[in-house]
Parts: structure tokens; sequence; C-alpha cells
């Protein structure tokens, strides 16, 4: 039995893992990954993702070749038993301060091939398919895994600095760290048929439909290419059995499609559930994406929160495998991300309620009531969670905005801190333990900071706001006591 070594363990080679791969990829850092199935899974799953998450796509160097593979997603709408809208939830045709449209579809065996691809050349990463884990040891100054070989059935030992559970619903890694969970109260079983046209349809809508009933709640989704997907209440009206009766499946869908004129890609029964993990952190040991926490699909923000997870997470690692252990800055992963996804299953939970029995419309705070008295609502953009960074510091914890620089060498202004920390600020400064830009030569962030009315900045690799500076502070103090979290 041959021990390895290596400073990051991924368990699981999804969407989550995957990108958690990419973005450590940036750093001189070694990475294994567990996978324990032996390809990617070729039907569809998860098929929408955000402005928020395309950003990080951007930073891992996959955006054109994904871009490709993707459509715009023009919202949602939300209509009663006889089609007449409740809730509009509208994905303008506008860039946001993400940098990129709100909200996209897209084929998930298409992203995996992408992210996968993107590794290839990296010497510094190995992939064990076919490979589970079956014990983990947390030994103080690493952790000690053991996985076997499903084809060869042998079994490997990886000492590993770090280990993160990518590995689903039904994670290993999670019950290690313990099996306790939260509970939101929403659990229903739902029927996902997911079908390809035979040619174009112009009479199907060209957004997502939630088609809210007392009796047969239902979702429509556009997705890419020919892909069309349903959902479907499980309940007296359309049954377990149902599923895997064609007729049926096809009499409930007739009221939108003819058998004719498309084929069933794949038909299955999910459980919904809205649930996060008390614990996303023993030791040396953590969690991610549906490991740590499971959502509803209404908002289409399970896979986004898996990767939110990552992209707050990795940049933490690679600090401690340069600096040394930091219990504080690892500690705040969980505290920064739990609040935020917590939102997110909280109105995805609403959304439910709306669906189900036609009742409130507020699913957030940020519904509201046009002229004509129709329910429209905006996206929800929740900060970070209590960690890193002071309370009472407004800006903290605030996403900073996607900067193109014009007339300048300088591309896209998030290369700048996708690795490490850097100061901004409107003076000259010297630090050794930050990078700085003076943000004068810039006409782009010099608006961004008048509008701000402040001094400096500091900005996290994950694009969040780790502290600000009013004008009539003190830099050197600032910066000194900003660093103190990372010592």
């Amino acid at each position: 039995m041959q021990n390895k070594n290596c400073n990051v363990l991924i368990v699981g080679f999804g969407p989550t893992g995957a990108v958690l791969a990419n973005l450590l990829s940036k750093y001189d850092l070694s990475i294994q990954i567990l996978e324990k199935e032996s390809q990617i899974y070729n039907l569809p799953r998860a098929v929408h993702f955000d402005d928020e998450i395309m950003r990080i796509f951007k930073s891992i160097g996959i955006f054109d070749k994904l871009i490709k593979k993707t459509i715009i997603n023009k919202g949602t709408k939300f209509v009663d038993e006889d089609d007449n809208l409740i809730l509009d939830w509208p994905r303008p045709r506008q860039i946001t301060d993400n940098g990129f449209y709100p909200s996209y579809r897209f084929h998930q065996p298409d992203l995996e091939k992408i992210l996968r691809k993107n590794l290839a050349s990296n010497d510094n990463i190995k992939i064990y398919y076919n490979s589970e884990l079956t014990e983990l040891k947390n030994k103080g100054k690493f952790v000690k895994a053991k996985y076997i070989n499903k084809v060869t059935n042998t079994s490997h030992i990886i000492d590993a600095d770090y280990v993160v559970g990518c590995d689903g619903a039904n994670s290993f890694v999670k019950k290690f760290i313990g099996p306790e969970t939260i509970d939101y109260g929403f659990e229903e079983r739902w029927a996902v048929l997911d079908l390809i046209l035979k040619k174009h349809n112009k009479n199907l809508p060209d957004r997502t439909i939630q088609y809210c009933s007392q009796n047969t709640p239902a979702t429509y989704c556009r997705n890419v290419g020919r892909r069309r997907r349903w959902e479907i209440s499980l309940n007296k009206n359309f049954t377990e059995k149902d599923i895997f009766d064609e007729n049926k499946i096809w009499k409930f869908l007739s009221k939108w499609i003819t058998q004719d004129a498309a084929v069933i890609e794949r038909k299955t029964i999910y459980t919904f559930k809205s649930l996060i993990a008390k614990k996303w952190q023993e030791g040396r040991v953590f969690i991610a994406g549906d490991a740590a926490h499971l959502s509803p699909p209404f908002m289409g923000q399970g896979m986004c929160s898996g990767l939110r997870d990552v992209s707050n997470l990795f940049w933490k690692l690679a600090y401690c495998c340069h600096f040394g252990h930091k219990e504080k800055l690892l500690a705040s992963y969980e505290s920064e991300r739990l609040k935020n996804v917590k939102e997110y299953i909280i109105t995805t939970i609403n959304m439910g309620k709306l669906l189900n029995s036609i009742g409130d419309t507020n699913v957030s705070k940020t519904v509201r009531e046009d002229q004509d008295g129709s329910k429209v609502m905006t996206s929800i953009k929740p900060p970070l969670g209590p960690g890193l960074g002071s309370k009472s510091d407004k800006l903290r914890g605030q996403i900073f905005p996607f900067v193109n620089l014009n007339k300048s060498n300088i591309k896209y202004f998030d290369e700048q801190f996708d690795k490490e920390l850097v100061l901004l600020s409107t003076q000259e400064f010297n630090h050794p333990n930050i990078k700085h830009i003076n943000i004068n030569k810039y006409k782009e962030l010099i608006k961004i900071f008048n509008n701000l009315n402040i001094k400096a900045l500091i900005l996290r690799p994950d694009r969040f706001i780790l502290s600000s500076l009013q004008k009539n502070s003190d830099i050197n103090k600032f910066v000194n006591k900003s660093m103190l979290q990372f010592s």
C-alpha cells in the first residue's frame, strides 16, 4: 500500500470539485482528486447559473469555450392554473456589476468536459477515477485518507494537508465531519423529465414558467439547443408510478407538446430537500456543494451555491499551504457561506410555497408592485455572513464590481487579485505583506471610489471586499489591522 502526498485532496469531480481544482491550479500546489465514477455522467442535471458564477468561470479561463455552449436566460414567470401571471422574475439582457448577463442556461456534461480539459495539461493535478474514499483521519498537521480502486480492488493512502469533500448529497466526507443538519422544512418528491425536440418549436415558452397549482404544480425550463425540461410534483394527480408510464407522461405533456415532436432523454424522481449541514469543517477536512447544503431547484441556485463555496475556500486553503495553517482564517469559510446560502434556500422555499398553493407572492424582499398592479421580482444578492473583516464596515462582504480598464495593459481588472489580496488606494503606499495598486492611474476605479466615498479598499481573490477605509483615516493602521486576520 503506497502513500501519496499532496497539498489538497478533493473528493468528487463534479462541477464543485472540478471548479475547486481549477481555482487551486492558479497556485504551485499539488492537487489530487478522487472520483468514484469512470467518466462524466452524460445526461442533463444542473441547467442554470448566474452572473456571479460566470465571473468565476472567467477567472479560471473557460469563458470563451463555455459561452458557446450557453444561452441567455430571459427569466421566470409564475402563472396560475389559467395561465394568468402572478409574479414575474425577468432577467434583463443587460450586463450586471459582475460583468456578465444575469442568467444563463447550459448542459452540465458540456461544462464538466470543459472544466476537466482545462486541467489536463497541469502536472500538479492527479485524478484517480473509479476510486472511492473509505477512511479519513485527522492527524494534526495533515489528513490521512484511504481509498479503494474499484477496478483493481486495491487500497491506497493519501496524506494531504487538507481534504475537501465535494462528494454530493450522500457525502462520505460529511459523515466524517458530522451528519447533523439544519432542516428548513421543505421536502417534496418531484418527477423530472428531460426532452429533446425533433425540431425547434416556437410555440413553447422561451423562458422558465412555474405553473402554480394546488393540484399538480409543475415547472417548464427552456434549456440549450432543443433541450426542454418539465418538473412535476408527485401527488395523487401524478404519482410515482406515472413517471414509468409513457402514456401518462405524454398525456400530462399534451398541454405543451405531442409525442411525435420530441424524445424523452431522461426521466427520474428527485426528493427536493432544504438542508444545511451544522458543521462544514472538522480539523483540516471540509465539505462544499451538495455535501454541505441541499436546496429545491426553483431558483436554479443549487450548483451555483456549491461554486460559491469553493470560491470562498480556495484562496484560504492556498494561503495556508504557503504560509502555514491559520485556524481563524479557515473557520471563516463556514460562517461566511452559511448565511449566504441560507438566504437562497429560504427564498427558494418561498417560491415552492407559491408554486404549490398560489400563495404569497412576496417570496423575497426584492418583490415590488408595478403601476399596473402586477408583481415583479429582482434577483437577490446576499452578502457574506460574518467572518473576515469588521462588522462595522458597511462595504465588508459586498462583491466588488467587474471592471474593464480602457487604455490600459491590464485587460480585465479581476486578474490583479484572483490569487492574492490586493490593496487599492488613492496614494502611493508600500507594505511587505500585500500587493498595492494606486487607482489614480485608472479613471474607472476613481469613479468607484468617489461613489463609495472611500480612501482605500482591500479586495479578496473571491472578488469580495475584505475592508474599506474612509477618507479621513490612517492607511497604515488600516492595513496592519486588516492583515492581523492572516497572522
